[in-house]
C-alpha cells in the first residue's frame, strides 16, 4: 500500500494505491500525513496536477476500486461523463438500465473512492441542482468551473 499528497487548489490530496493500481484519493488531509509515495501515486498525482493546471481532461491511470457490482457499473457509468458536462443521477439510473435506482445511484455516487478521476462531481440534481459532494458543494462548485473554464474549444 502506497500513499502521496498533492497540494491543489481544493487542498491537500491524499492518492492512495496498492498493487500498481489506484484505490482511492481522500479530501482534506492533513499535510503533515506521512507518506509512502511509489510509482503508481506519483504518475497519478502527475495527471492530477495537469488537471488542475487545465491541461487534462481525461485520465489514463489504472484504477482498482473496492465496492459492490451496483457500485462499480454506477461507476463506469460516471466515467462516461464528459469533461466540464453534467448529468443528473436519474440519467445514471437510466443509462444502467435501472430508472428506478436513482437513490441507489446517488448512494453509490456518494461511495466512490476516486473522486475526480471517476467524476462524480458531474452528477447534479433532476431541477440542476447541486446536491451533496464528499468534498463538500464549493469543492463541486470549484471542479464544475473549472471544467467549464478549460475545456477545448
Amino acid at each position: 500500500m502506497s500513499n502521496q499528497l498533492i497540494n491543489t487548489p481544493i487542498g491537500w490530496l491524499n492518492v492512495r494505491a496498492s498493487g500498481g493500481a489506484i484505490t482511492a484519493i481522500e479530501f482534506a488531509v492533513d499535510p503533515e500525513l506521512e507518506q509512502q509515495p511509489s510509482e503508481t501515486t506519483a504518475h497519478c498525482c502527475r495527471q492530477l496536477a495537469e488537471y488542475f493546471n487545465g491541461q487534462r481532461e481525461h485520465f489514463e491511470v489504472k484504477l482498482d476500486m473496492a465496492g459492490t457490482d451496483f457500485q462499480k457499473t454506477v461507476w463506469l457509468a460516471l466515467g462516461g461523463i464528459e469533461y466540464g458536462e453534467t448529468c443528473s443521477y436519474g440519467d445514471i439510473a437510466n443509462h444502467i438500465g435501472n430508472p428506478k435506482a436513482v437513490r441507489a445511484v446517488g448512494a453509490a455516487n456518494g461511495k466512490n473512492p476516486v473522486p475526480i478521476i471517476v467524476p462524480c462531481h458531474r452528477v447534479i440534481g433532476r431541477s440542476g441542482k447541486l446536491t451533496g459532494y464528499a468534498g463538500g458543494l464549493d469543492i463541486k462548485v470549484w471542479l464544475l468551473e473549472h471544467e467549464k473554464q478549460h475545456m477545448a474549444k
